[in-house]
């Protein structure tokens, strides 16, 4: 878009900007926007729908547009996105700067813009590759290469792993996806049958406040589960840390949790965090879901206190589930000898 810039172009600014306009949704436009806001720059945040970081948990994307708006980032919503950029006259600009004016679909409009910065996706840059030429198939609606779980394209010994399939567009994700490709094409006889797991990734968006995310939403596993099958536990307070500031408390930031539990045995399928520290307890978390944790594992864990994470294992109500722990999945991402393993719990 003609007068504005990629985040590419963010890492070139050489002056921090008085006024801007972050365009987009996801993970990138929320972190530039939460930067920004919190090194002064007067930032508004435009939406083509009602919020930001929509495809997460309620809870997550609710909490995220609260804290924004708290910390004073100005949110245009439903807005359809830039109809166009214009930069004023260099000679009725007493400074020269040439101020931009972002207009909007929907008639509204942000003046005095120095810089805008678009974050609106990527598409695979693969052109240039003439994959048809090879007969490797795309999807026809983004370009992305179509594999399967074995990271195989439609052509014997033509691979492709990572953002250019559109599956789990993270670099950890395509570093996991790489290293199981060559160990099945390269390693020992044991590793023939590898492939990547696409279930379960745990992903961090490092907004004002951050974001931990893993696992089923609460609506995906009413819908993968049903309603009558699902049990969701929540809390949302704040956190001891800012138990000090000199504010007042309804203006202290947030922390809002939730565990997805489906099944009997109540396995916890999505765990959701918002708010200071929650990029760092995370990791810890997803490999206890990967390995199948139930609501009853969670409360035999001795909370850490004081700590926010001690909240997951605390959770109301507490040690009330069924007394049934989680199964062991592969490592590997294929079959479970059940002679070796606790048998994993059925749903």
């Amino acid at each position: 878009m003609d007068h504005s810039i990629s985040s590419d172009g963010f890492f070139d600014l050489d002056d921090l900007p008085t006024k801007a306009v972050i365009v987009g949704a996801g993970y990138i436009a929320v972190e530039l926007a939460g930067v920004l806001q919190a090194l002064g720059t007067d930032t508004s945040l435009v939406l083509r729908k009602e919020k930001a970081m929509r495809y997460l948990d309620d809870m997550l994307s609710d909490t995220l547009d609260e804290e924004m708006s708290r910390h004073g980032i100005a949110i245009y919503r439903n807005t359809q996105g830039v109809k166009s950029i214009t930069v004023d006259d260099y000679d009725n600009n007493e400074n020269g700067d040439g101020l931009k004016t972002v207009h909007l679909n929907n008639g509204e409009v942000i003046n005095d813009v120095d810089t805008v910065l678009v974050a609106t996706g990527r598409a695979p840059a693969v052109e240039s590759l003439n994959l048809a030429n090879a007969g490797i198939a795309q999807k026809d609606d983004s370009g992305h290469i179509v594999v399967n779980e074995h990271s195989e394209t439609s052509v014997d010994g033509f691979y492709a792993l990572g953002d250019v399939c559109g599956t789990v567009e993270l670099t950890p994700m395509a570093i996991a996806a790489g290293r199981r490709l060559a160990d099945r094409l390269f390693g020992e006889e044991r590793f023939q049958n590898v492939k990547v797991s696409y279930d379960n990734v745990p992903t961090v968006i490092f907004s004002h406040p951050p974001i931990g995310t893993v696992g089923l939403t609460e609506n995906q596993a009413i819908d993968t589960y049903g309603q009558e099958n699902v049990k969701v536990f929540r809390a949302k307070f704040t956190s001891l840390y800012y138990g000090p500031w000199l504010i007042d408390a309804d203006d202290k930031p947030k922390t809002a949790m939730k565990l997805v539990c489906a099944g009997e045995d109540e396995r916890v399928v999505g765990l959701h965090v918002i708010g200071n520290g929650a990029d760092e307890m995370l990791q810890g978390f997803s490999v206890a879901l990967k390995m199948g944790a139930t609501k009853a594992d969670f409360d035999s864990c001795i909370a850490i206190h004081p700590s926010t994470s001690e909240e997951f294992v605390t959770m109301f109500p507490w040690g009330l589930s069924k007394q049934r722990t989680g199964a062991k999945i592969s490592p590997l991402n294929t079959e479970v000898d059940d002679n070796s393993a606790i048998p994993k719990s059925r749903l």
